[in-house]
């Protein structure tokens, strides 16, 4: 079976490696997607994210890492998924993720497993590292360690 992965990973953050991690135990290929929305103008661009992510990711034999600008249901649909997987936070995911799910099911018949994300994981996104590594702060507990300095850089840069 494969899976699909999406999200804007800007940047990767050790709770979406979790998700990661654990899908890619379920099935025999993970496509981890990094989806463009062209209304957003995100901190990394694409191809960089995408690098950012197979360097996390070097250590996995089951994921493969894409860039994807369309709909959700059209990456499923031609990367021959049928289940996407979804990380879900605490913290009001649920509903967004519910109604999410849903759509894609009407849209395309693409099933949605929603994964609980690692209690100890839960407060941390791709905007609160951000935040921290512009202003000099260190992200190596956010982030896969691989990559943490190159993300510190890469912000650091934006701000001057």
């Amino acid at each position: 079976m494969r899976m699909l992965y999406a999200g804007s990973f800007d940047p990767v953050t050790n709770g979406h490696m979790d998700i990661i991690e654990r899908s890619a135990r379920l099935c025999d290929e993970l496509v981890v997607a990094v989806m463009h929305n062209p209304d957003k103008r995100g901190a990394f661009p694409v191809g960089e994210r995408v690098s950012l992510l197979e360097k996390a990711c070097a250590h996995i034999a089951n994921v493969r890492v894409i860039a994807h600008g369309g709909l959700l249901v059209t990456c499923a649909e031609e990367q021959n998924v049928s289940c996407v997987v979804r990380g879900v936070r605490p913290l009001g995911d649920f509903e967004s993720e519910y109604q999410m799910a849903q759509v894609n099911r009407m849209l395309g018949g693409v099933e949605t497993l929603m994964m609980p994300t690692t209690e100890s994981l839960a407060s941390i996104s791709s905007s609160i590292v951000r935040q921290i590594a512009a202003f000099g702060g260190r992200i190596d507990n956010l982030v896969p360690a691989c990559i943490a300095q190159e993300i510190c850089r890469a912000l650091a840069a934006g701000k001057e």
